[in-house]
């Protein structure tokens, strides 16, 4: 379950295509999902698993994954939706690993592997929800075989809304060094930015806020129009995200690193994928430093690091 056949900085990410099935009244629906296979460390038939007294319907349990405990979520429970009879028995847990966090995730069919460009991918702006499911919990949506849609589903944000998993924002240094300039911020989470840019502020930065690498490109435009050959000692740091529709962060850091006006900013990539060959990539992508969010000693620590040998 690896993409060590993608090219850094071809705009491409492979997504595990799973489905989540829906009856309303007599007809059953699919719903069409995918999530980056950096993301997924395996996928396993469903196991015996152990409740957890207390804890909500969708939180089916627990089990032992060598020696790893891992709490599994039933995403159709999650989504609040009723479920045909006899699905059960081709349902799957995918294993996720982001953020350093491990969790399963039961799903009605993992159907394959898709190979996506970054560029076919919609922000999910429009999308009010699926069935019960909230909309802000997708990320991205493509069109598919048959003009069906699917689905990126915002696995983190439901983590977080379960209490899975918390960002560690507080556990910054005592004393915070401190510089000057600009710093550019590439998200298309809207609460990932504001964490990112809260912390930058603290370091004694002005941010620059950008959605995905094609606005990220854009800024670093405006910001030569105004500092012309001087932005790069302007501009000290860019923080990059990896997924991102329409650009994602590998691919945004190619196009910097191959213009003369921009790439001498060094970037730092700051993302929930938490895999060792995500890090080789946004390395080989021309990144100083890959941090998984949010870690917020580790964060001050490499920013500071990077910005301070960009100075020399």
């Amino acid at each position: 379950m690896d993409d060590n056949s993608l090219k850094v900085g071809s705009n491409e990410m492979e997504l595990v295509d799973f489905r989540i099935l829906k009856q309303e009244d007599d007809t059953v629906y699919e719903g069409i999902y995918g999530i980056n296979v950096s993301k997924v460390r395996e996928i396993i038939r469903v196991p015996a698993l152990t409740e957890l007294p207390g804890t909500p319907e969708f939180i089916e349990g627990i089990f032992d994954l060598r020696d790893v405990v891992i709490p599994v979520v039933n995403l159709a429970k999650w989504m609040g939706i009723v479920v045909p009879e006899g699905v059960e028995a081709n349902s799957r847990v995918i294993i996720t690993e982001f953020n350093n966090v491990l969790i399963g995730f039961i799903v009605h069919e993992a159907k394959r592997i898709r190979r996506i460009s970054w560029s076919d991918i919609e922000p999910a702006t429009f999308v009010s929800g699926s069935g019960s499911i909230d909309g802000s919990k997708i990320t991205g949506v493509t069109k598919i075989e048959g003009d069906n849609v699917l689905l990126i589903l915002d696995l983190e944000s439901v983590v977080q809304d379960l209490g899975l998993y918390e960002p560690d924002v507080d556990n910054a240094p005592q004393e915070i060094e401190t510089f000057k300039g600009l710093a550019l911020v590439l998200d298309d989470s809207a609460t990932a930015r504001k964490i990112v840019k809260e912390a930058l502020i603290k370091m004694g930065f002005h941010v620059v806020e950008a959605m995905d690498g094609e606005e990220g490109l854009a800024k670093l435009e405006d910001l030569y129009s105004t500092y012309g050959e001087d932005l790069s000692d302007e501009l000290k740091i860019i923080i990059s995200d990896v997924e991102m529709p329409k650009m994602d962060g590998f691919h945004f850091a190619a196009n910097v690193k191959d213009d003369p006006r921009f790439n001498k900013v060094p970037i730092v990539f700051n993302s929930s994928i938490s895999d060792h060959f995500s890090e080789g990539r946004g390395l080989e992508a021309g990144g100083e430093a890959y941090l998984v969010k949010f870690q917020a000693s580790s964060f001050y620590d490499e920013v500071a690091r990077v910005v301070r040998a960009h100075m020399k």
